[in-house]
């Protein structure tokens, strides 16, 4: 068992009022950690360390602080092996999918930021004969992050890295269900070489922490992963300084399929889309939508496949899904099963907990393929579990209906050998990000966020460092016989 503090100002620190979280062992139930509990003082400590950070850190040349970036994502290069088991461990990931996707992910992010931080540049806008228009990017100060619990080391990097190499300081909430990683990830970043106070670490409670983040009036930019109710709360919260917001929220991915798609790799992409990290990721591709000449074929071998996958404890070699995060979200996901069925919906697959009494403990579900029409709640609201809905169209009109039917508008996937239809299926789906013969694709330099109900902003690329600067414009009048202010001579 692991016990942590806070990370405040390079230390870690008891919470102010010594409140801690039990940490427990998705795979079992088990006592995992205890770690200190943030509450409000715990966040205004933290801001303060931050605030004092900032003038040396924005300070420093962006290529020095490119290259403590670059060296951290070294450090975790290094320690993977430590790091994906604690991943794995705390959030139920299967081990061979943190080690082959979510820490090298995060050293990719830091290393790409590391890169960019010396390459930010302004610009120098044509403006009229006498005077020089300089723009400028300079960092906002303090920026709050809250992280979720399902990917919590990778979009640890997908925040730190851009917000860092911009000169910001930090105070993030991890998630008070999977915090180890971030904790550890702490120790890295003191190793790097990251001064105190430039990076500081709250778990708690979104009640508690998170909501005294978004509201402080310290904070410049408060960024938040996580629901779309949350999301409103947090714009609501953050009005009193009115600081900068920046949201990622929930998705209703929309996958379709053609009839003249290559049907195994559509298959097998499919699957990945919606049970890999058991679905719970907010660009899952929740919603198949089959046209009708390949529905029935492709159901047949996608019902086969996912029946199949090895379900199991989460560092076993073999294992293709493992458990659920909590206890409280798998009966979320089982009891989505009971409304589609209430709803007339056919499960076609799983729907239930493993019969297995190795797992019997654990926060398992089967992957879940449910027969749904469009319009059914769980075709329209996030299950975010190894939960899959099938509808079928007849027409590509009909299947982009289909696939914008939803508030959500996060990243949507479709699958055909017509580039044609490929060009226009994905200009008319409405979401921030769209995959051809593909799904789930991300790149630190690629932007990540969508439209409507699932907020705004974007994670990555060169996109993520206008999030976390602010635009200067600098007038200078370069003609000593131009009047700087009134058009008369005196």
């Amino acid at each position: 068992m692991l016990t942590r503090g806070l990370f405040i100002d390079g230390e870690f620190v008891d919470a102010a009022d010594g409140a801690t979280i039990d940490v427990l062992n998705p795979h079992d139930g088990s006592l995992l950690a205890v770690v200190a509990e943030g509450r409000e003082r715990d966040v205004d400590v933290a801001v303060d360390a931050a605030q004092r950070a900032f003038p040396a850190w924005s300070g420093l040349p962006a290529s020095e602080r490119g290259r403590i970036l670059l060296r951290l994502a070294d450090i975790i290069e290094a320690n993977a092996e430590e790091l994906a088991l604690l991943e794995s461990t705390d959030t139920g990931h299967p081990l061979r999918d943190t080690r082959m996707l979510d820490v090298p992910r995060t050293v990719a992010t830091f290393r790409y930021f590391g890169g960019m931080a010396d390459k930010y540049e302004g610009t120098v806008p044509p403006v009229e004969k006498g005077f020089l228009n300089l723009v400028t990017h300079e960092p906002i100060g303090v920026v709050g992050q809250i992280v979720p619990w399902n990917f919590p080391l990778m979009f640890c990097g997908w925040k730190l890295g851009p917000a860092l190499a911009a000169g910001n300081t930090v105070v993030m909430k991890p998630s008070e269900l999977v915090p180890l990683s971030t904790l550890r990830l702490c120790e890295l970043i003191d190793e790097a070489g990251i001064p105190p106070g430039v990076v500081n670490v709250v778990p708690g409670y979104g009640a508690v922490a998170g909501a005294r983040l978004a509201s402080h009036e310290g904070v410049g930019k408060i960024s938040f992963t996580g629901s779309t109710v949350t999301g409103r709360a947090i714009v609501a919260m953050s009005a009193g300084n009115l600081k900068r917001v920046q949201l990622e929220l929930g998705g209703k991915g929309a996958n379709i399929v053609f009839d003249d798609a290559n049907l195994a790799a559509a298959v097998n992409g499919a699957a990945f889309a919606i049970f890999h990290n058991q679905g719970q990721a907010c660009i899952a591709g929740s919603r198949i939508i089959l046209h009708q000449n390949i529905a029935e074929e492709f159901l047949d071998r996608f019902v086969e496949l996912a029946a199949s996958i090895r379900v199991g404890a989460p560092l076993e070699a073999g294992t293709e899904m493992g458990p659920l995060t909590s206890a409280l979200h798998r009966q979320r996901v089982l009891d989505y099963v009971e409304v589609a069925r209430a709803e007339g919906g056919e499960v076609l697959t799983g729907g239930a907990a493993p019969d297995d009494a190795n797992l019997k403990d654990g926060y398992y579900v089967l992957p879940t393929v449910v027969r749904a029409r469009p319009e059914d709640r769980v075709s329209q609201e996030e299950v975010f579990g190894p939960f899959a809905t099938v509808a079928v169209f007849n027409s590509d009109d009909e299947a982009v209906t289909i696939a914008n039917s939803t508030q959500y508008g996060l990243g949507n996937g479709l699958w055909t050998n017509d580039l044609s239809r490929a060009h226009r299926v994905a200009k008319a789906l409405r979401s921030g990000m769209v995959w051809v013969n593909s799904y789930k694709r991300v790149s630190p330099g690629s932007p990540f966020g969508g439209v409507g109900q699932s907020g705004y902003g974007r994670e990555m690329g060169f996109e993520a460092m206008h999030e976390y600067t602010q635009t200067k414009s600098t007038w200078i009048n370069v003609d000593a016989n131009l009047p700087a202010w009134y058009p008369r001579n005196q």
